[in-house]
């Protein structure tokens, strides 16, 4: 049995981990969410979320990976008969993500750019949809992007050499620079911003709390739903990351660590963000919540307005901007095709130069087609299913099989409390076994049941379910069929070292 490759360093691991939870979505995501669910009351139900549900599944994911040694397909063939094909679900939800999210690396990327002349004009939104990205018709692919696809190819250059050189030499130094330099970056454009006139307005408009949304069901779904997805749990990531490291490392501890930094990088990203837009209600002479967007409308067509507003050094702030989303970005796309990579290394004992071309260079393929004119269409799309009923019912599904099908929160809690200093208890078993279920089996009914008496957005049903569930279902047929492939040799046997430190 092959030697399996190990980080150099704790701070490796967590820094490497903790790349790829920071992501876009801490960024454009959680203020907006934030804010629409209660503002500061929000943060009441967000914190109780990381501890009952984001915490203790980074636990599970790095004892699962730490114990079996493997990379996600390969740590639940060991870990049971017959559920393999869970692993190579989630290795499959990673590999459609990472072809569309390269393309949002890239806009980022052109964005650093445009910049430098403030290239998107005084009407960025348009800009936006209609000079650089040239979006058409629902369904249509249309031409090539050239400002699209030339960032694009430098995105999986970057992403592919840094895994061409390994886990320690490559995603290992790769995160010791990039994620220093994002929090950097980062730092100083929320010290700017909250400099801007109107910044306490903004920070008022997000922090201030209404109780009254703490009893509302869907605040609480979505502090669960902000913790689920920020926190790469569900898609193989974490497994894979831990399969790497050493024998004697603090589980437990990593996880709290990696959970509350990923937590601070977003209140640190509502405080930008809310001052940012507060500074933009400002100069329109409008009440925030009016100026208030979130996903791509916030990065790509609000930002470049604010910063058109800026009183001085607007492009140097424009680079900082985007080149902390291209950070943010590469970190995570990094991690997300590292799955695959190791997923294929592990079945089909092959060298890792092997696998990262066949399964980085086929993503890398058909990410082509979110550079085209329908591109933008066919990554709305895409991005919604496959993470609404891709990511977290995978998570659903790793969760019950775990703790409820074949019984095995015992196991692995006795092994993580035997090599970490934290040790968990009742409320571990409590949280995986009734919290998180409940709270995600809710999610999934109520996602599915929205989805069946209506569609998604304002695109036709042929093309919601060509390109939007025959990409979700897809992932669990890709799944089940490479399941089938038996495993080389001994490849299955847990390696000696596990068994020798197992507690029963």
């Amino acid at each position: 049995m092959s030697q399996r490759p190990e980080w150099g360093t704790r701070a490796g691991f967590i820094l490497a981990a903790v790349g790829s939870a920071i992501g876009l979505g801490n960024i454009w995501r959680f203020p907006a969410v934030a804010y629409e669910n209660g503002g500061g009351a929000f943060f009441l139900p967000y914190l109780f979320a990381l501890l009952t549900a984001g915490i203790p599944l980074l636990v599970m994911e790095f004892t699962l990976g730490h114990k079996y040694r493997g990379s996600s397909p390969l740590t639940f063939a060991r870990l049971s008969k017959g559920s393999e094909w869970l692993g190579w679900w989630q290795v499959a939800i990673s590999f459609f993500i990472a072809t569309y999210y390269s393309v949002i690396i890239a806009w980022a990327m052109s964005y650093a750019v445009f910049s430098f002349n403030l290239g998107w004009g005084k009407d960025p939104k348009s800009f936006l949809i209609g000079d650089y990205l040239q979006v058409t018709d629902a369904g249509k692919f249309g031409d090539m992007v050239p400002g699209v696809f030339i960032p694009l190819v430098i995105v999986w250059i970057v992403a592919l050499g840094v895994l061409f050189a390994g886990v320690k030499k490559g995603i290992e130094k790769a995160n010791k620079v990039m994620i220093p330099l994002l929090v950097t970056l980062f730092l100083i454009i929320v010290v700017r911003a909250l400099t801007l006139d109107g910044a306490i307005e903004g920070l008022n408009t997000f922090f201030k709390p209404d109780w009254s949304a703490l009893s509302n069901g869907t605040v609480w779904i979505a502090a669960y739903g902000q913790i689920f997805f920020s926190l790469s749990i569900g898609f193989a990531i974490m497994i894979t990351y831990s399969s790497y490291l050493p024998k004697k490392s603090d589980i437990t501890n990593n996880a709290f660590i990696t959970g509350f930094s990923n937590s601070s990088f977003e209140l640190l990203a509502g405080i930008g963000v809310f001052s940012a837009l507060g500074f933009m209600a400002a100069q329109q002479g409008v009440p925030v919540d009016q100026v208030v967007e979130s996903g791509v409308i916030l990065a790509f067509a609000v930002f470049p307005e604010i910063i058109n507003q800026f009183p001085f050094a607007n492009e140097f702030f424009g680079v900082l901007f985007f080149g902390s989303l291209v950070l943010a970005g590469l970190t995570s796309l990094i991690s997300i095709v590292e799955t695959f990579v190791a997923g294929v290394q592990d079945k089909f004992n092959v060298s890792r130069t092997t696998s990262v071309l066949v399964g980085g260079g086929l993503a890398a393929l058909i990410s082509v087609v979110y550079a085209t004119q329908g591109g933008l269409n066919f990554l709305d799309v895409v991005d919604y299913f496959i993470n609404t009923f891709g990511v977290a019912l995978a998570g659903l599904v790793e969760v019950v099989f775990v703790s409820w099908y074949i019984k095995q929160l015992n196991p692995l809690q006795n092994y993580a409390n035997a090599i970490s200093d934290i040790r968990l208890g009742g409320w571990w078993k409590l949280c995986l076994g009734v919290i998180t279920p409940l709270v995600l089996g809710y999610m999934t009914y109520d996602n599915l049941k929205q989805n069946l008496i209506s569609a998604y957005g304002d695109y036709p049903r042929n093309f919601i379910f060509n390109y939007g569930w025959t990409v979700a279902l897809g992932a669990i047929l890709i799944g089940v069929v490479l399941s089938m492939k038996s495993w080389k040799g001994q490849t299955l046997e847990i390696p000696s070292e596990v068994e020798k430190k197992e507690v029963s």
